[in-house]
């Protein structure tokens, strides 16, 4: 069973830590795996998307590429906001009482 190209392209840039996309077309070239610069671009962006790795540029021709760090832990702001999120939920059904209401 052959992997996804994202999965392989994936793979590459997380053996390398960080690479440009010349770099990273030169490695894929040289496992054996030759694909046309607009399938390249869309890879590189469908991975993006997802956040797992993150694209600047350095020149007009050239972007640096490497992996997205993700976030440990949960921000304080966002739990505030979920919390709140999930009271307006709950509120919004007023014919059924709280657990908290029940054992008072």
């Amino acid at each position: 069973m052959t992997m996804p190209l994202r999965n392989l392209v994936y793979e590459t840039i997380k053996n390398a830590g960080s690479l440009t996309d010349s770099e990273l077309s030169k490695s894929l070239i040289k496992a054996g795996i030759s694909i046309p610069e607009d399938e390249f671009n869309k890879t590189l962006l469908n991975l993006e998307i997802f956040g797992l790795i993150k694209v600047s540029w350095l020149t007009k021709d050239e972007r640096r590429i490497e992996i997205a760090e993700k976030e440990e832990g949960q921000d304080e702001i966002e739990r505030q906001n979920r919390e709140s999120l999930e009271k307006e939920y709950e509120a919004g059904f007023p014919g059924v009482q709280q657990e908290q209401d029940i054992s008072e």
